[in-house]
């Protein structure tokens, strides 16, 4: 068995702007509540390796692991997948970037697959996604729509 998990998000912004948040990322630990820090190990064009801290879970347990990021911008769509897959056998992802009226559909997918020895299974860690991924798609989409009527509302020498 393995895990997929499918969630989006319209949010009231332009794809540009949309783009340009969610793929900065050293900047994520401000835009997921999740995570503590983030590590740029390598860049390469448009692949990005990256080391994922996230904030103590409720045990204290501090989960970290390297990823490596594809981003094409012309496709209006980014890869990610585990390298240091943990508990995962392995942790695929695809991110697609939509214009649709009133602003940009954010799309992620998520195909994995626990390790037999996990603490969790694949329908525990699917639930566990479905549930994050909302939380964190709704503060995604929250802060770039306070960004964007920032933005609009600016002096035009300040933009």
């Amino acid at each position: 068995m393995s895990g997929h998990t499918e969630n989006e998000i319209t949010i009231a912004a332009p794809l540009d702007l949309v783009w340009d948040v969610t793929n900065d990322l050293e900047n994520w630990p401000r835009l997921f509540s999740e995570y503590a820090s983030v590590e740029v190990l390598e860049r390469d064009g448009e692949r990005t390796k990256f080391r994922l801290t996230m904030h103590p879970d409720e045990n204290d347990k501090v989960w970290s692991w390297v990823s490596e990021r594809t981003t094409d911008r012309a496709a209006r769509t980014v890869v990610a997948r585990r390298v240091e897959p943990g508990p995962f056998q392995h942790m695929n992802i695809r991110w697609v970037y939509s214009e649709v009226p009133g602003g940009t559909k954010l799309h992620w997918q998520q195909d994995f697959a626990m390790r037999p020895d996990a603490p969790v299974d694949d329908a525990w860690m699917t639930d566990n996604i479905n549930r994050n991924s909302r939380v964190q798609m709704e503060l995604i989409r929250d802060k770039i729509e306070q960004r964007d009527r920032e933005r609009r509302t600016a002096p035009v020498s300040a933009r």
